[in-house]
């Protein structure tokens, strides 16, 4: 039996200054002014979109003891921009991530609650956690949290949240105006949460919202995160956008379901993606390559290597060969706020061999070959391209849509709207028209208590 052809998801991610945008470049504009983040915004809802999404920096990072301006900086409050975009945005669902380790469930809780109220149920949270002690110095509570806890704590802040969110009823508020009565019963919003990581209980202050619950999203690629996000989440951001790298993380995060009594549709998979778009393939091609090297400046290429070989290299030659000697060992000395291996996703040594071999075979400098290695877009082609590679690779599991991060804001994401998306649906694989109000209805995904009492 043939299976159905799949409807692809979309998503657009504003990401910022990091070393995915050109913000140097004279097309871009603001990244902190709120008229970009309603631009691209309203691009993505009139390109129907499920969501837009905003991931938080919680410190400037530093590189060899200073701000290092080329990775996440200057970046607005996420609440405070999504409930912004709310007011100016019909449809489109609003994600924000935000750390389980240096909040507190009371404060997350009523702050996607009140998200989902403003925006008509249209609010989603992307669980994420921290054992960095450099960030943790912006908290009360500093780096205190080890490695192996950061899970077991953001379950129990995912459990006390869905806690307070279930602690208001449907039918709780009545506001019979006639009998003088707000509410159905004295008992409303009462909690208590009594765990290893929280001793809380009281009233929570938000009724129950739209969606009965925010969407959740989890973002992370280890064992402990594919198990968060098999047990508790409806999606997962990934970094495994293409070929058979995208369908074994699909493969294996859809497999772990069944042991929590989910179904495979339950988790959506969901990778960050670049793209290209041009006139011709070597258009996309020539076009791909100059963005790889504007993202890979000679500043930011000497910034990557220092992170790898986890040194100061202040006379280093970006156009030049690699150091001749081997990273350095064990934690990172140069770079505050990301762990350089973590990002590369394999040892340093291992990475940097292959970069080795890469600028020999090919007689690329460091700086070209930084770009080749790390600066590769997932789609570039044609329109018609574009819209056949996202296709081929969501019916054939890769992923059940995409996060789409434009190397440009808030303009770079218009192109893919007005020349891909109206092939994706003449195909029949997007939608045309949004069918419902929620982003749990964009998403496909049912009711939260209906979802939860399956799950039970």
């Amino acid at each position: 039996m043939t299976r159905p052809r799949k409807q692809i998801h979309l998503a657009a991610h504003f990401p910022g200054v990091n070393n995915t945008t050109v913000w140097s470049d004279p097309a871009s504009g603001s990244h902190i002014e709120f008229d970009s983040f309603t631009r691209f915004a309203q691009d993505a809802e009139r390109g129907k979109f499920d969501f837009l999404f905003l991931a938080e920096g919680l410190r400037l990072r530093e590189q060899n003891g200073q701000i290092y301006d080329l990775d996440v900086v200057g970046r607005p409050d996420t609440f405070t921009v999504l409930t912004a975009l709310a007011a100016v945005t019909e449809r489109i669902g609003l994600t924000g991530t935000i750390n389980s380790t240096f909040n507190e469930p009371f404060d997350v809780a009523r702050q996607f609650a009140s998200l989902d109220h403003l925006s008509g149920g249209r609010a989603a949270w992307n669980v994420v956690t921290s054992w960095d002690s450099f960030t943790g110095e912006n908290f009360r509570r500093g780096g205190y949290l080890a490695e192996e806890d950061r899970y077991d704590r953001a379950r129990a802040f995912l459990s006390a949240v869905e806690t307070l969110w279930e602690s208001w009823h449907d039918g709780d508020l009545v506001a019979d105006r006639d009998a003088g009565r707000f509410l159905a019963a004295g008992d409303v919003g009462s909690y208590a949460v009594h765990n290893r990581f929280f001793d809380i209980e009281g009233r929570f202050t938000v009724p129950r919202t739209p969606q009965g619950r925010p969407v959740i999203f989890q973002a992370g690629d280890s064992d402990q995160g594919r198990e968060f996000a098999a047990a508790d989440a409806d999606a997962i951001f990934s970094r495994h956008a293409v070929g058979d790298d995208g369908r074994a993380f699909y493969r294996d995060v859809k497999d772990r379901l069944a042991k929590y009594g989910r179904d495979r549709d339950d988790l959506l998979i969901l990778p960050a993606a670049t793209f290209v778009v041009g006139d011709t393939e070597a258009d996309a091609e020539e076009l791909s390559r100059e963005i790889r090297l504007a993202q890979v400046s000679p500043a930011t290429a000497v910034r990557l290597i220092e992170q790898l070989w986890n040194t100061a290299l202040p006379d280093f030659d970006p156009d030049g060969p690699f150091p001749t000697f081997d990273p350095v060992g064990g934690e990172s000395t140069v770079s505050q706020g990301r762990a350089s291996v973590r990002m590369f996703g394999r040892s340093a040594q291992e990475l940097a061999d292959e970069w080795r071999e890469v600028a020999a075979a090919d007689g690329l400098t460091a700086r070209e070959t930084v770009a080749v290695t790390l600066g590769r877009h997932a789609f570039v082609g044609t329109a018609e391209s574009v819209a056949t590679q996202i296709d081929d690779a969501v019916q054939s599991d890769v992923a059940d849509g995409y996060i789409l991060v434009p190397h440009i804001t808030p303009g770079g994401l218009a192109p893919f709207v007005d020349t891909v998306v109206p092939i994706l649906q003449e195909r029949g694989v997007f939608r045309t028209e949004y069918s419902g109000t929620t982003l749990r209805d964009h998403l496909g995904l049912g009711p939260a208590d209906e979802r939860r009492a399956a799950a039970s």
